[in-house]
């Protein structure tokens, strides 16, 4: 048997992970890896640290420009967009805690992004007439 013939040893596990979250969550989890053309899959890796004045979002883009990158920010919710030659990645980050998005800084540097936005807790005024 040629070693492309077996099955992937780590088929069960995922198999048995993908139940117990179906079991927890009460629906259907798709443990699926895409590894085609959209989707960074498990080459990305997303963190987000939180301190009593900043927020600090990095984010593992593999093979992507620094141009390709678009970040959009509302005050509760982050969207990270890039594009490369091979592959698309869109996610939305809910943050731990309201930012001022005015106040983001963000770095690119050998396919690490680093955004750090400063925390308010400030909201709009509503006046009622």
């Amino acid at each position: 048997m040629r070693r492309d013939d077996r099955d992937d040893p780590f088929d069960d596990l995922f198999r048995e992970i993908e139940r117990m979250m179906n079991d927890m969550m009460g629906g259907n989890v798709d443990m699926q890896v895409d590894t085609g053309a959209s989707g960074f899959g498990a080459d990305t890796h997303v963190d987000i640290h939180e301190d009593d004045e900043h927020v600090r979002v990095i984010a593992d883009l593999p093979g992507v420009e620094k141009q390709d990158i678009n970040l959009k920010c509302d005050g509760e919710m982050m969207t990270i967009s890039a594009v490369s030659d091979h592959r698309e990645y869109d996610e939305r980050i809910s943050l731990p805690a309201r930012v001022d998005e005015r106040s983001a800084k963000a770095t690119y540097n050998n396919g690490v992004l680093e955004v750090t936005l400063e925390k308010t807790d400030e909201s709009a005024n509503i006046s009622v007439e």
